[in-house]
């Protein structure tokens, strides 16, 4: 289970890029009525990139909570890039918490699959019915600018698109344009599995 600890402050959301991009006109009185708006669709483009990826766009706090190590040695952090592994605790199914010494462990840094490494030979799990808890900042900086690039754009199509189409309710479950899903694609993770290759 992985839950988003903080959010992205309305003050960092590239509201005057998506102005531009939709050609809004400005220096008027009324110009930044629309900016509520505006905001609820870039965040709605940038969770459905997010979801499509893998990746998190802008840092933020997440804490992932896993009942048992698949891997003696070894957690998959399900969200990327991981920049930073704030505290790791160890939860009875009391619910009495014990943080772990920082010294157990590392973050083995990959742009789509981090995990958090045991210095030694294990780490230590959960009990039965206890739970592991790894807090961590991932995203790829707190700036709109530190996003690349294709993803930028891809955020600003999609959010265009949600806002040209916000009163049509005919379109599919799912509904990405062409043009968003090539610049995504190179983001997004490919896992072996029974029936192959899948994203």
């Amino acid at each position: 289970m992985l839950i988003e600890e903080t959010n992205v402050p309305d003050a960092a959301l590239p509201v005057d890029a998506f102005k531009a991009h939709l050609r809004v006109g400005s220096g008027f009185a009324e110009s930044g009525l629309q900016d509520e708006v505006l905001s609820s669709f870039l965040r709605a483009a940038m969770a459905a990139v997010e979801a499509r990826t893998g990746k998190v766009l802008m840092a933020r706090e997440f804490t992932q909570v896993v009942s048992g190590l698949s891997v003696p040695d070894a957690v998959l952090l399900t969200a990327a890039p991981v920049t930073v592994i704030a505290a790791v605790s160890l939860v009875s199914r009391a619910g009495d918490e014990q943080v772990l010494d920082p010294g157990l462990y590392w973050l083995e840094r990959d742009s789509h699959a981090p995990r958090l490494r045991a210095t030694g030979a294990c780490l230590t799990g959960p009990e039965t019915g206890g739970e592991l808890r790894v807090r961590f900042l991932a995203g790829y900086g707190a700036e709109w600018d530190e996003v690349p690039a294709d993803l930028r754009q891809a955020v600003m199509m999609l959010a265009a698109h949600y806002y040209e189409y916000r009163h049509d309710t005919a379109l599919g479950d799912g509904c990405m344009p062409f043009g968003v899903t090539s610049l995504i694609e190179r983001f997004r993770v490919f896992r072996m599995g029974p029936g192959g290759v899948r994203a």
